[in-house]
């Protein structure tokens, strides 16, 4: 699953507008138009496609993190921590796991809502492995996420948000 595919499910899971698009893009760093949001939401098969804006992962970290600020509201920093907040993405390929603790922060999801969703997409997961997915990746327990948990976690999503 690539970046662009990620990007068309979760908005269609929670029903994002395109000017709420741009403006998640905006809140994360990353400048975007309106005219620009429906090449990032085009999915094809070619490499080639000529009309698709390539979602790479800095410009989606960038979405994930406007969409924390979207959701929650903006943060203050600590004294002592800096502005903005490390990528994770760009230290780490596997987006997966960065996608499932980002969006459990920006909808305020608890374990057990992360469950229900889970079970939603038609895939039960464990209180374990979900802390294990959701680890900094190089602790002992991290375990890496696949596509097919981001596919039924976002599945699960559009069942809850949209019923």
């Amino acid at each position: 699953m690539d970046n662009n595919d990620i990007l068309i499910r979760l908005r269609y899971a929670l029903d994002i507008k395109n000017s709420d698009m741009v403006e998640i893009f905006h809140l994360g760093g990353a400048e975007v138009t309106l005219a620009d949001i429906p090449k990032i939401l085009t999915k094809t098969e070619s490499d080639e496609a000529e009309n698709q804006i390539k979602c790479n992962n800095i410009m989606l970290d960038s979405f994930l993190n406007g969409f924390i600020t979207f959701k929650r509201g903006k943060q203050d920093p600590k004294p002592g921590q800096p502005n903005t907040p490390e990528s994770f993405l760009k230290k780490s390929p596997n987006v997966n796991n960065v996608l499932l603790k980002k969006v459990k922060i920006a909808l305020s999801l608890t374990t057990e809502d992360m469950l229900d969703i889970f079970g939603e997409g038609g895939i039960n997961v464990s209180k374990g492995e979900l802390g294990a997915l959701l680890r900094k990746e190089g602790h002992k327990n991290y375990k890496e996420c696949g596509d097919n948990f981001a596919r039924r976690f976002l599945k699960g999503l559009a069942v809850k948000y949209r019923g």
